[in-house]
């Protein structure tokens, strides 16, 4: 399973940041969209909706509400506006 790091930024504080993320779904101005390891270069705007950060063993949830993404050298970076945490931690089975 290929991993990549994943940083999420808010005005105040770094609030997540991890190595071994599998995959994000974000959402887009125009939906959602997601990434895997190794994603093709993008920078996008942010639409309101929800954060899924997919790693092996769980899943963590946010609300996001505008900011923007940039990925790239197997890089996530989130700069968002408004950030509400959802679900923790899904465990996975």
């Amino acid at each position: 399973m290929a991993y990549y790091q994943v940083q999420v930024y808010t005005q105040k504080a770094k609030v997540f940041d991890d190595k071994e993320v599998v995959s994000i779904i974000v959402p887009g101005e125009d939906g959602y969209l997601g990434v895997m390891a190794h994603h093709t270069p993008l920078v996008t705007t942010l639409g309101r909706g929800k954060l899924t950060i997919e790693k092996s063993d769980k899943a963590i949830e946010y609300r996001v509400a505008g900011g923007f993404l940039e990925v790239g050298g197997n890089r996530a970076t989130l700069l968002v506006d408004e950030l509400e945490l959802l679900a923790k931690e899904a465990e996975r089975a």
